[in-house]
């Protein structure tokens, strides 16, 4: 059974390497009164381990909808399909910016953006907020954009 515990020394280098944002929706902790939090990419529930490889930065918001999931169905297909994931996937070949709304481009961007709620009203209307003061997206957050 792998350790949920996740050490100081880890935390700091999964923030430092997402450049503290949330590295599914690409908000910074900074804009969050909440933060962002070290995720399990895939959770010890289902053998994920406690390491660099398997750890990223997400904000509330994502990793509440996310939990211990890791995938979802493709509507259109019927197929089942699993998440983005930081580790291995380039944000900007899954997902686009529109304005606020983070447009999914395949499958895994799909149903990642869905389950994960990316545009919800309350999201998209936040983003138009940080938008507008030039906070969104950030400099870290453009260089998984375009990568």
């Amino acid at each position: 059974m792998f350790s949920p515990y996740i050490s100081v020394e880890l935390r700091r280098l999964v923030a430092s390497r997402a450049g503290h944002i949330c590295e599914y929706c690409l908000v910074a902790e900074a804009d969050r009164s909440s933060g962002c939090q070290v995720d399990h990419i895939i959770s010890v529930k289902h053998g994920g381990s406690t390491t660099a490889d398997n750890l990223c930065y997400a904000c509330i918001f994502c990793n509440l909808q996310k939990g211990t999931d890791l995938g979802s169905i493709n509507w259109q297909t019927g197929e089942l399909v699993r998440f983005f994931n930081p580790r291995r996937d380039f944000w900007g070949e899954h997902f686009r910016l529109d304005e606020a709304v983070i447009q999914p481009q395949t499958d895994i961007g799909e149903v990642t953006a869905r389950i994960l709620d990316f545009n919800s009203d309350e999201r998209v209307i936040e983003r138009q907020a940080l938008i507008a003061s030039s906070q969104y997206p950030s400099a870290s957050a453009l260089k998984r954009i375009n990568k």
